[in-house]
């Protein structure tokens, strides 16, 4: 079994660190992370120019560009051996919610699900993230699960992990995705030359975040496991919009 591991939070994160140390110790692993934060990059690639890929001391190699393409690269022709299974993370905070459009962690393990491989997205949920070795824990129990139990393909796995010992955990539970209230207003400023300078707002409050959501297991002690789909078609939307595109009655 060969792992490859990325984050958004950039090659030198102590959550990266720590999946990495986890997983190794269960199978090969290979690390291709970016060479800082790159958080809330989402899925882009970057198309406009060139990377680069550098072996560092810690032995991962670092990409200067964004969680995406550290995948895409990893898996389309840079490491020898192409890998079995994508794991992102460990990301220092959570992704709940509507979060999940903007992570780099999660663009990281969907660029992973999208090239052919079972993924996982895993966060520990905290502003101040501790314990580590909690969500390494919970990264080789899903790690051995999918071994033995593969996912199907159009599946990846967004994971958040409450910020509390192994011993604290409540256990698993397979949530839907909440949603937050909308982001808080931008922060207005001004550079040192006094020219106006705008800084994006806190992201919302919990607003859906009852039994069944990330939200609330996370918040009752319990891992976060919810599957994410790679199609964003909504099926059941699709002949109301062919009669909505029929109808002659516009202005």
């Amino acid at each position: 079994m060969h792992i490859l591991i990325s984050n958004d939070d950039g090659y030198l994160a102590q959550g990266l660190a720590t999946l990495a140390e986890s997983l190794a110790c269960y199978a090969d692993i290979s690390v291709v992370a970016p060479d800082k934060n790159r958080s809330a990059a989402s899925n882009s690639l970057t198309l406009e120019m060139p990377l680069r890929a550098i072996d560092s001391e810690n032995g991962f190699i670092r990409v200067d560009g964004t969680p995406t393409d550290c995948v895409h690269l990893a898996i389309t022709g840079l490491l020898e051996q192409e890998p079995d299974m994508v794991f992102a993370g460990i990301n220092h905070g959570a992704n709940l919610g509507d979060d999940v459009l903007y992570s780099g962690t999660v663009a990281a393990a969907t660029e992973g699900r999208f090239l052919g491989l079972p993924a996982v997205a895993i966060s520990l949920a905290s502003g101040n993230p501790k314990h580590f070795d909690t969500a390494g824990h919970v990264a080789v129990t899903l790690m051995k699960k999918i071994i033995n139990h593969p996912l199907p393909q159009d599946t990846l796995l967004n994971v958040n992990v409450p910020d509390i010992a192994i011993a604290d955990l409540q256990g698993y539970q397979s949530t839907r995705l909440g949603q937050r209230h909308r982001a808080e207003p931008i922060i207005r400023s001004s550079d040192p030359r006094g020219r106006e300078i705008f800084w994006v707002g806190p992201p919302g409050s919990e607003q859906d975040a009852g039994p069944g959501t990330d939200f609330f297991a996370v918040k009752n002690g319990y891992v976060s496991v919810t599957p994410l789909q790679l199609d964003l078609t909504r099926y059941e939307r699709m002949d109301m919009i062919g009669h909505w595109l029929e109808r002659e009655d516009d202005a």
